[in-house]
């Protein structure tokens, strides 16, 4: 009886493993596609490499199921374990890479305005097209001025860059290219989208692989403050940068958690 039981349930569990084989082996065009769109140069280092973290964790699992076949489920285990050794590795290395010499970091904050909205407008699906043009969009221009993404929630980004000159440059390229729809996105120019972004510099806290600190709420504050289409920088980085782009000042505001009113800047361009 037992043996029947257990002959039953080895067949059960095969049958829902081949049943993900067929699932996962259609997914293999599309990701080898993204990966020929977004991947790096092989000569780039772990920094831009870690923009594509997603993309990673997603071969691993068509990997692991081919794994299962080849090696069985102990060979299978020991392998993903090593492999996730392997990128933990060096996601810490490239987030050791971001800080400045002086040890700080400027921390980009980014959401798409009234996305409930949209959601609720264009129907789950739609959106879900939508939000993806956006995140590819947002990983192109984070890899194009070497920041990493440290998470992202829901239609928004936590993105962090080695200096402010980096984190302005590629906020910019992101607003010039939804000015313009971004005319390489069919859904962005279906449903064009506006992107709040704010941005602050100064020390954070590193702890497995997500950056924490009075620095990280501050630039999340800031983010919250603009309006679709803005960046605002705070006062410390409009300073340090007057002489490379222009910046136009916003009302001094109240932060929620910091003391005091804090005066926000907006970005407008670089210096002619």
């Amino acid at each position: 009886m037992i043996a029947w039981i257990l002959a039953a349930a080895l067949a059960f569990a095969l049958v829902a493993l081949g049943a993900t084989v067929i699932t996962l082996r259609r997914t293999r065009t599309e990701l080898a596609e993204a990966d020929r769109r977004i991947l790096p140069a092989p000569s780039e280092g772990p920094t831009q490499r870690a923009v594509l973290t997603a993309g990673t964790a997603m071969r691993s699992v068509v990997e692991a199921v081919n794994r299962v076949r080849e090696q069985g489920v102990g060979g299978m285990l020991l392998s993903t374990l090593e492999d996730f050794n392997r990128w933990a590795g060096e996601q810490r290395a490239a987030i050791g890479r971001m800080a400045a010499d002086d040890g700080t970091v400027t921390i980009f904050f980014s959401d798409i305005e009234n996305s409930t909205m949209l959601n609720t407008q264009l129907g789950d699906n739609r959106w879900i097209r939508v939000l993806s043009a956006h995140d590819h969009l947002i990983e192109t221009y984070v890899e194009k001025y070497r920041g990493l993404i440290v998470k992202s929630f829901g239609d928004g980004h936590m993105v962090v860059f080695s200096t402010p000159e980096l984190a302005i440059a590629a906020s910019l390229d992101i607003q010039r290219a939804l000015g313009a729809n971004w005319n390489r996105s069919r859904e962005l120019r279906r449903t064009p989208i506006r992107i709040r972004i704010g941005l602050h510099s100064g020390t954070a806290i590193e702890r497995d692989g997500d950056y924490f600190g009075q620095n990280v709420a501050l630039a999340a504050r800031v983010a919250a403050q603009a309006q679709g289409g803005e960046i605002l920088v705070t006062a410390e980085i409009a300073a340090a940068l007057a002489d490379t782009y222009v910046f136009h000042p916003a009302e001094a505001v109240e932060l929620k958690g910091f003391e005091g009113a804090h005066e926000l800047w907006h970005v407008e361009r670089m210096h002619a």
